[in-house]
Parts: structure tokens; sequence; C-alpha cells
């Protein structure tokens, strides 16, 4: 009978309770408790941007091949080596809520090296046609092309910059503490292995601005 006087009425327990949440929410996110979710989020969102400009660059080849083969057919090894290369790059991809998955991710990147690799290839071709160096659609492609290997470039180095971050907050103090306790399911995202002197967009010059 005692305990069941001193016993608070519900009411006062859902106050307390409420009470104990208004206090400690302000201190958790004064700790840096949104410091994963926020970093993991940033990080998810670099990679999106990444996607973003490979597809871009995916959707200009069938044009620059074709726009090549009207003026060079007979290079058809190289241009079949495009075409390929796209496709195995077209097959391979890693969403956000795989980036923890090492090998997917190097997959992913070994395909895109793939066909950054068979896409240089091509555009060396090109030196030996002067006519579809001077043709418009062709300049027009070019144009694109630069722009977007630079985008990728850019991409890239944000990604690796906020994976480096969010990679740190699992391991560093004091988020590590959110880490053990709240975010344990957290895993460090792949990044990318290629050496920032190496991850300079292909030069996309065919000549076409020399004696101007």
């Amino acid at each position: 009978m005692l305990v069941q006087r001193l016993a608070l009425p519900p009411i006062f327990r859902n106050l307390a309770a409420f009470l104990v949440m208004a206090v400690m929410l302000p201190l958790l996110a004064g700790c840096g408790y949104n410091t994963i979710p926020t970093a993991e989020e940033n990080a998810k969102a670099a990679w999106s941007e990444v996607l973003n400009q490979y597809q871009r660059r995916t959707d200009l080849i069938p044009n620059l091949v074709n726009t090549v083969k009207g003026y060079a057919a007979h290079e058809k090894d190289t241009l079949d080596a495009v075409v390929e290369a796209r496709a195995k790059a077209t097959q391979v991809t890693v969403t956000p809520e795989t980036l923890n998955n090492p090998e997917a991710f190097k997959k992913f990147q070994d395909s895109q090296a793939g066909l950054t690799s068979a896409l240089s290839r091509l555009l060396a071709v090109v030196e030996n046609y002067p006519d579809l160096k001077a043709n418009q659609n062709f300049l027009a492609l070019q144009a694109q092309l630069e722009g977007t290997e630079n985008r990728i470039t850019v991409a890239r180095r944000d990604y690796i910059q906020a994976v480096r971050e969010y990679n740190l907050t699992l391991r560093t103090f004091p988020s590590v503490i959110w880490a053990t306790l709240w975010f344990r399911g957290n895993q460090p995202f792949a990044n990318f292995t290629i050496e920032e002197d190496k991850m300079q967009p292909p030069k996309v010059d065919f000549g076409t601005q020399q004696g101007g």
C-alpha cells in the first residue's frame, strides 16, 4: 500500500520522461551524435554525383562512336573496343547502399578505368582524320566530353573527401562513442585507390585549336 501511495501518477511519469528527453536531445546533438549520419549522407550524395557524371559520359559515347565511324569506318577494332568497354561499365553498378562493399566498388572502378582507356585510344585515332576534327558535330561532342571528364574528376575528389570524413567519424573521438553505442551497423565506405596524379581527365584536344 505504501509503494502504491508513493508511486507517481502516469501523467507525472510521462512529464518526467518528456523532461529527460528535452534535456538529453540537445546534449546528444551538442556532443556530436549527428556527426555520423550527417557525414554518411554527405558521402552518399557525393557518390550520387560521381554516378551522375559517369552516366553523362556514357550517354555521350554512342554519338561519339557514330560520328567517328562516319569518317573512320575501318578503325573497327578501336570502335568496337569502346562499345564493349561501355557495355561492361554499364553492367557494374554500386549504389549508396553498397558502398561498404570493397569488391563491388573495385569492379566498378575497374570497369570505368577500362572505358577511359578505350576512349583514350579512340581519341588518339582521331588525330589521323583532319576532316573529322573539323566536323561541327564532332566539335560539339569534343566540348561536351571535355567538360564531362572535368566534372568526373571534381566529383571523384569530392567523394574521396566526403568518404574520408565519414570514415574518420567511425574511428575518432568523440564520434567513435556514438559509432559504438548507436551506429554499430555503420561500416567504412570504399574509396578510389587511384593516386591523385593519375586522376586527371584524359586530354581531349584533337588539334582543333592549333594555329588559333
